[in-house]
């Protein structure tokens, strides 16, 4: 998983290196070890020890190096061979955020939240996650806007924090899209066995000698895995079409449920509304956070949108404000039909029209159901226009992860990694809009990095104390404060470096703060477990980073400051670059 750093101009100049750059460009799959490591510190042993024995001085030299909008914009795009086809609008791209973002959390999750963690009240903590993701949205598109390109957040973060900061979130973006993928596809059977009148476990294998959150192996979300692949893979289009179709049958059938279920509630059934207090919602509210990620891959369609500075704020705002409102909605009419302790956390909207007598109605609910890498998994295939190699070697792994994994450790381990992206994009945009290179005074980028330490500095105070307090709150009059001067302070002493282009956030530096705030806030409710398995894969991306990682990006960067400086020497010489 070789994650470049800087790239490179494609052979511009060379008419040899041009040749050979229209001859790969031929190539749309290829298996070659060229493909997987094509940098000069992997071409021998000899390089690579080499490469080792550099580790410290090229860690100083890519730790904070930054990439830029253009090289993002034309030259990274360049390295797929093949460009992505524009066929998107906003109306595809709100149907693909709909389709990417509701199903497995408002189907599966909301059961357990309000029966194990919420009650009630779990309405709250669907609001509460909404408006934390509905933050992250708006960092999100202002990105999206500017930087087009079907990175998405990796590139963001290149631009902005720089190539370490970057690979970091890489990992976990990598991460949030296998396991998200495999939640998706794992609660498939959950419903499937519920309107076959089974329990879930009935449709997989038991292998005993396993722990008890690894044992039931799932092969239904394994087929489902790779029905979606072969979709994906043919066209984007076509895949766009089917989600369109997909997306307004979903409705219907989420309209259904709605009105089906407010002709059987019980207004008893929420007393109490708040059984498990405060400390309840926001647990809900962590867990359930899972059930808004799906958004951030919309800004990764960029390349492929007609008019991204109209199209991709209204799809990615459009999408997450319907969401919110429909996963409230539905909270709230599933705790109405029974008391939150009668809840089926596997199946809750089956098992509720059940209860009140109205089983055929089950039978709807599954149509709702439908919902620093290798240089070879950049390649965009010639003929289909989408990147076939990315697509199956993401399928193969949340098949993987699919298949041994429970359904509650994946929701909290895709809740940490998605939130810790989602602060990194918030702390990027501050980063953007008041920090230009040879522009900003040495005082402003000093202050700018003060303020941004204490915006996160109390982010994570308040997030700890909550998860080590019981219910006390003095803890907050001292990191409330912090955060205000932090957000206030960057407000009124740093001059702003750079305005939107085209579409912005609103109330900088307010907005991105309070995303960075919530979110972290969000971490705390998460249990221990969870973070112990999230640093685990930290380590490992920073091992991979060391040995691989680094000295890939580091021969990348040497790459394109040699074409640069040939370009700059045929320049001064008056040479003709062909």
């Amino acid at each position: 998983m070789a994650l470049s750093g800087d790239t490179t101009g494609g052979g511009d100049g060379n008419p040899t290196a041009a040749a050979a750059t229209t001859t790969t460009r031929k190539r749309t799959c290829t298996c070659s070890k060229q493909d997987f490591l094509p940098e000069q510190s992997f071409q021998s042993w000899g390089n690579y020890l080499h490469a080792l024995r550099s580790t410290k001085s090229r860690l100083q030299d890519r730790l904070l190096a930054r990439s830029q909008d253009h090289l993002e914009l034309h030259d990274m795009r360049a390295r797929s061979r093949n460009d992505m086809k524009k066929t998107l609008t906003w109306w595809d791209l709100m149907c693909f955020g709909l389709g990417s973002i509701l199903g497995a959390g408002i189907f599966v999750l909301t059961g357990d939240a309000a029966r194990n963690s919420a009650g009630p009240a779990v309405v709250l903590s669907y609001l509460i996650s909404g408006v934390a993701a509905l933050l992250s949205v708006l960092c999100y598109a202002e990105f999206a806007v500017e930087l087009p390109v079907a990175g998405g957040s990796f590139a963001y973060l290149r631009v902005e924090l720089g190539d370490f900061v970057a690979y970091i979130a890489a990992g976990n973006i990598l991460f949030e899209y296998i396991v998200s993928g495999a939640s998706v596809a794992r609660s498939w059977t959950s419903y499937f066995s519920n309107l076959c009148n089974h329990q879930p476990n009935d449709f997989r294998w038991n292998v005993a000698s396993f722990s008890e959150s690894y044992r039931h192996l799932d092969p239904i979300a394994v087929a489902v895995s790779f029905a979606v692949c072969v979709g994906a893979s043919l066209s984007m289009k076509g895949s766009s079409r089917f989600n369109s179709i997909a997306t307004v049958i979903h409705f219907l059938v989420l309209a259904f449920i709605f009105v089906a279920g407010m002709t059987q509630v019980d207004t008893s059934n929420y007393s109490p509304f708040v059984p498990f207090g405060a400390k309840g919602i926001l647990k809900a509210s962590a867990v359930l956070f899972f059930a808004y990620v799906g958004f951030d891959g919309v800004a990764t369609l960029g390349e492929e949108t007609k008019n991204p500075g109209r199209d991709i704020p209204i799809g990615l705002i459009a999408s997450m404000l319907i969401t919110i409102i429909v996963y409230c909605l539905l909270a709230a009419t599933l705790c109405l039909m029974q008391p939150y302790t009668q809840i089926d956390p596997n199946a809750p909207f089956t098992m509720a029209f059940q209860a009140v007598g109205m089983n055929w109605a089950k039978y709807f609910t599954h149509i709702a159901r439908t919902h620093m890498a290798p240089p070879f998994l950049a390649v965009i295939h010639e003929k289909t226009g989408t990147p076939i190699n990315a697509t199956i070697i993401m399928t193969i792994a949340n098949s993987v992860v699919a298949f041994f994994t429970c359904l509650d450790v994946l929701a909290n381990l895709l809740s940490i990694s998605t939130l810790f992206i989602f602060s990194l994009v918030s702390i990027g945009l501050l980063v953007r809009r008041y920090y230009v290179a040879g522009e900003t005074s040495d005082s402003d980028r000093n202050k700018l990095v003060g303020f941004i330490v204490l915006i996160v500095g109390s982010s994570v105070g308040s997030a700890a104390y909550w998860a080590l307090s019981d219910n006390g709150w003095v803890g907050y009059c001292v990191t409330g404060p912090i955060w205000v001067l932090g957000t206030l302070g960057l407000q009124l002493t740093v001059k702003e470096a750079r305005k939107a282009k085209v579409w912005g956030v609103p109330f900088v530096p307010w907005v991105p703060s309070l995303s960075v705030a919530m979110n972290v806030f969000i971490m705390g409710s998460i249990d221990v477990e969870s973070f112990v398995r999230f640093l685990i894969w930290t380590g490992l991306l920073l091992i991979y980073y060391l040995f691989v990682a680094l000295h890939a990006s580091y021969d990348a960067a040497q790459e394109i400051k040699e074409v640069n400086d040939d370009d700059d020497d045929n320049n001064n010489t008056g040479e003709v670059q062909v």
